[in-house]
């Protein structure tokens, strides 16, 4: 019987982190749309409504951009965005520097997500992670196309 309860526990514990990430994914998702929805009915109150009309509907819409702000914080803040370290050493990277394979392997590739600001890596390209530098890296010869720099060291 205490097992059974052990290994729910261990369970439940273990699939947090996955429900916090989509969570927050979410949250930002559902913030932004909270945004152009009050966007929306400023400019229906800049129209269609009285002086204090705008005036409430511009302070929904602060409201809506500080959770959008807090929102993007939390995300940012993630661990998986911290504290990365490789099993190598740092090294500067310039474009036109040519990478060995083990520096751009799967483990380094991290899956594109738009809220990075860089644009979508081409054929043949991809992005590779090394300490906190984003590279954009010719797959096939190893070749730096692109150097991000303190790409993940965010502000906060």
């Amino acid at each position: 019987m205490k097992t059974k309860f052990l290994t729910a526990g261990l369970i439940a514990a273990l699939m947090v982190p996955g429900a916090a990430l989509a969570q927050t994914r979410g949250e930002v998702r559902e913030s932004r749309q909270d945004v152009r929805e009050e966007q929306r009915e400023l400019r229906e109150a800049q129209r269609y409504g009285d002086r204090d009309d705008v005036r409430e509907e511009r302070r929904d819409v602060r409201k809506a951009r500080q959770e959008l702000r807090e929102d993007r914080r939390d995300w940012r803040q993630e661990s998986r965005y911290q504290n990365y370290r490789a099993p190598f050493r740092y090294q500067q990277f310039r474009v036109g520097s040519t990478l060995r394979s083990n520096y751009y392997s799967p483990a380094y590739r991290p899956s594109y997500d738009s809220r990075w600001g860089v644009p979508r890596a081409g054929r043949n390209l991809t992005y590779v992670r090394h300490y906190n530098d984003l590279l954009l890296v010719n797959e096939r010869n190893g070749r730096v196309v692109k150097v991000y720099r303190n790409h993940f060291n965010w502000r906060r």
